[in-house]
């Protein structure tokens, strides 16, 4: 075998192992059944965190001076009625399953 042909032979074998592994790594997992399956509950309770992680984050960013009084005013009023909202259907789902 001359060093041309042997040369030409690497080259594809590192093409082809090249091919593999990108197809290994990103080549999607039929494995889709991973994650805890979530109730409505337990996403609520997710969803009220973020909203009260938002509202302190609102409040800390008014202090700030990033907000004008009127602009916070309206963006708490906002939170904090999904928040009641979110509270609302928390308990009326708990005490139909209690």
């Amino acid at each position: 075998m001359n060093p041309q042909s042997f040369l030409v032979l690497v080259q594809i074998f590192c093409g082809l192992f090249a091919a593999a592994v990108l197809i290994y790594i990103f080549l999607p997992s039929r494995d889709t059944d991973i994650g805890a399956e979530k109730t409505r509950v337990t996403y609520l309770y997710e969803r009220k965190e973020v909203v009260y992680e938002n509202l302190r984050d609102l409040n800390f960013e008014f202090k700030a001076g990033k907000f004008t009084q009127a602009d916070y005013d309206a963006m708490r009023v906002g939170m904090e009625a999904e928040a009641a909202r979110i509270l609302a259907e928390i308990d009326m789902l708990e005490s139909v399953r209690a």
